[in-house]
C-alpha cells in the first residue's frame, strides 16, 4: 500500500457535552490539558513527560464500560442486545437504536466515543511534540497510544481532526481523511515497534502497556482493514504479506494459542494475552446476570441487561434449546451446570452461553422476580415488553475469579493467529488458511471443517471472540454490518452508509472543516 508523507499534527478533540437534552445543545471546553490555548502562541511541551503517558494509558481504561466505544462496537451487532424490561434498560431508546441502527448525531454513547478517543489523540500528540523532550522510548509509548485512538476514530467515523501545538480556537482544526489518519497511524506503530521494550508470553505486568508485540498486533489489524479504509474494497497483497510476517514475529516472541478457553479470562500469565488493561471487568460479567445471581463479593446480584441473539448463539456446535454439560456444544459455547449431571462449583454460575434453568451453588433453582423458576429463553417477544428471563445471556469473564477484578484482555494470539489466516486467504503466502482455522477450532473442541469461505471466517471470529469489542470491526471488513437481524430496522438492512457512525452534532458546529458522513 503506498501511503502519503504527513505532517506529525496534534489532534483536537472537539469536545462537545450535551446539556438537559440531545436537543439543547451547549458546547464547553472539559479540561485544560485538552483545550487549545486561549491564543496562537509556542507550545511549551508537557512538563512531565512520564506523567503524561501514565495518564494518557490510565485514560485506556475507559474501555471497561458498557456504554460509549463497548456499545457501540458491540450493541450495534447481532452480538449483543439490551432489551427493555418493564422499565428497566429502556434509557430513553439509548440502547434499542444502537442495536436497530436508528442512532443520529445526537446520540451520547456516538458523542462519548468521539470526545474520549479524540482526547486521547491530542494528549499522545502534546507528548510528541519536539517541545516536550519525550526520550526513544516515551516517544514510542506515546505513539501507540495515539495509533491506537485513532484506530478508534477512524474506524468508527472516517476521519480525524487535528490542531497542531499553540494553535488557539481561532484556527479551526484540519482534518485527516481516512487514508491519511491510517498512514499516520502505521507511521506511529512503526515508531512504537522500534522503541517500545520487548516482552515475552506470559510476562504479566509487562504487557499491560504497550510492548513491541502490541504494536505489531496493531499494525497488522490496520493492515488487515486497510482495503477497508482506503476505498479500494479488495485486499492488497503486500498488506496481506506483512499481516502474515508480523503475526510470525508476534509468535517468535513466545505467544500462542492456549488451550482451556474460559481460563484465558483469569487473571493468571497464559501465552495467549498480548495486551491487557487494569480496568475492571465487572460491566463483562454482571450486566448480563440476572438480579438474583450474585456471588460474595456483589451479594447484590447482577443487572439484567445484557443478552445475545439466539441466531448469534446457533452459530456454536450444541443442542439448540439447552447449554447443559453434555449438549454436545463445542467448549467456547461453555456449560450451564444443573444438579443432576454437574457440580456446583463456580459457584452455581456456568460459563459461555447461559440458556434454560439457572442453579444456585448448592444446586436448588434460582428463582425469577416472581418467584417462578428462572429460565433464560431463546426468544424475546420485541424490544420492549420484556419480562426478566428473556435472552440468553453470555459470560467469559467470572466472579468464582472475582467479581471486579482490574483484568481485561485487548490483543490476544488467537486472534494473531486468526488475521493471519484471513490474510493468507485474502491472498498471502505463507501458510494455509484451512489448517490454521482448524488447528484453533480442535483445540476449543469444535469439528473441523471441510473448506473454508468468508462466511466461515467471520463466523469463526465470532465464535473466538464474542463480548471482546471486535465485531462491528470484523462485520464491516466481511461486509456484513449491514445484514439483518432480529429487530434491526428494515429501512437499515443493506445500508452501506451505516458502517459509519456519524460526526456528532456539536463538532460539526465546533469545526468546520469536518463534514458529516452520508446518510445522516
Amino acid at each position: 500500500m503506498k501511503t502519503k508523507q504527513i505532517k506529525k499534527y496534534v489532534l483536537l478533540p472537539l469536545l462537545t457535552i450535551f446539556i438537559a437534552s440531545c436537543t439543547d445543545l451547549e458546547i464547553e471546553g472539559t479540561d485544560s490539558i485538552i483545550n487549545p490555548p486561549a491564543e496562537s502562541g509556542a507550545f511549551p511541551g508537557v512538563s512531565d513527560v512520564d506523567a503524561s503517558i501514565d495518564n494518557a494509558y490510565n485514560g485506556l481504561n475507559r474501555v471497561g464500560d458498557q456504554a460509549n466505544i463497548y456499545a457501540i462496537s458491540e450493541v450495534s451487532t447481532d452480538e449483543l442486545l439490551i432489551p427493555t424490561r418493564g422499565t428497566d434498560w429502556g434509557d430513553n431508546g439509548i440502547w434499542r437504536t444502537l442495536h436497530t441502527h436508528s442512532w443520529d448525531a445526537n446520540h451520547n454513547y456516538i458523542l462519548a466515543a468521539w470526545n474520549n478517543w479524540n482526547s486521547t489523540i491530542f494528549g499522545a500528540s502534546e507528548i510528541l511534540d519536539p517541545a516536550s523532550g519525550a526520550n526513544a522510548e516515551q516517544a514510542a509509548h506515546a505513539s501507540f497510544i495515539r495509533a491506537y485512538a485513532i484506530y478508534i476514530i477512524m474506524d468508527n467515523f472516517g476521519q480525524v481532526p487535528f490542531r497542531n501545538p499553540g494553535e488557539g480556537p481561532e484556527i479551526n482544526p484540519e482534518v485527516l481523511s481516512r487514508t491519511d489518519a491510517l498512514a499516520l497511524a502505521l507511521s506511529d506503530l512503526d515508531t512504537a515497534i522500534a522503541g517500545l521494550p520487548a516482552a515475552s508470553a506470559g510476562s504479566g505486568d509487562d504487557l499491560k502497556r504497550g510492548t513491541k508485540a502490541a504494536a505489531r498486533f496493531l499494525k497488522a489489524k490496520l493492515l488487515l482493514n486497510a482495503h477497508v479504509y482506503d476505498g479500494t474494497g479488495s485486499a492488497d497483497a503486500g498488506n496481506m504479506n506483512q499481516v502474515v510476517a508480523l503475526v510470525d514475529e508476534i509468535a517468535a516472541e513466545g505467544f500462542a494459542l492456549e488451550s482451556g478457553y474460559f481460563d484465558i479470562f483469569k487473571q493468571d500469565a497464559d501465552n495467549e494475552t498480548i495486551w491487557w488493561l487494569p480496568t475492571g471487568v465487572g460491566n463483562r460479567i454482571w450486566n448480563g446476570m440476572h438480579y438474583n445471581i450474585n456471588a460474595p463479593d456483589n451479594e447484590g446480584g447482577g443487572w439484567n441487561g445484557f443478552t445475545t441473539l439466539s441466531e448469534f448463539y446457533d452459530l456454536f456446535e450444541g443442542a439448540p434449546d439447552n447449554n447443559y454439560v453434555g449438549a454436545g456444544q463445542e467448549e467456547r459455547r461453555g456449560w450451564v451446570p444443573d444438579a443432576s449431571n454437574a457440580d456446583m462449583t463456580n459457584l452455581g454460575i456456568g460459563y459461555g452461553f447461559l440458556i434454560g434453568k439457572q442453579y444456585n451453588e448448592d444446586g436448588t433453582v434460582l428463582k425469577n422476580r416472581a418467584g417462578q423458576d428462572l429460565e433464560f429463553t431463546r426468544d424475546f417477544p420485541g424490544l420492549v415488553g420484556n419480562n426478566d428471563a428473556t435472552g440468553i445471556r453470555t459470560i467469559k469473564y467470572h466472579p468464582v475469579n472475582g467479581s471486579f477484578t482490574s483484568h481485561e484482555i485487548m490483543f490476544r494470539y488467537a486472534d494473531a493467529h486468526l488475521m493471519k489466516a484471513e490474510a493468507i486467504m485474502r491472498g498471502a503466502t505463507g501458510g494455509d488458511a484451512l489448517a490454521m482455522v482448524n488447528e484453533l477450532r480442535t483445540l476449543r473442541g469444535a469439528t473441523p471443517l471441510g473448506s473454508l469461505t468468508e462466511s466461515d471466517m467471520i463466523d469463526e471470529r465470532g465464535r473466538e471472540f464474542y463480548k471482546e469489542m471486535w465485531r462491528r470491526n470484523d462485520l464491516v471488513r466481511f461486509g456484513q454490518f449491514t445484514k439483518d437481524w432480529e429487530f434491526k430496522n428494515p429501512d437499515a438492512v443493506g445500508d452501506e452508509t451505516k458502517n459509519l457512525f456519524p460526526i456528532p452534532a456539536g463538532a460539526l458546529l465546533s469545526n468546520p472543516n469536518l463534514t458529516q458522513n452520508p446518510g445522516y
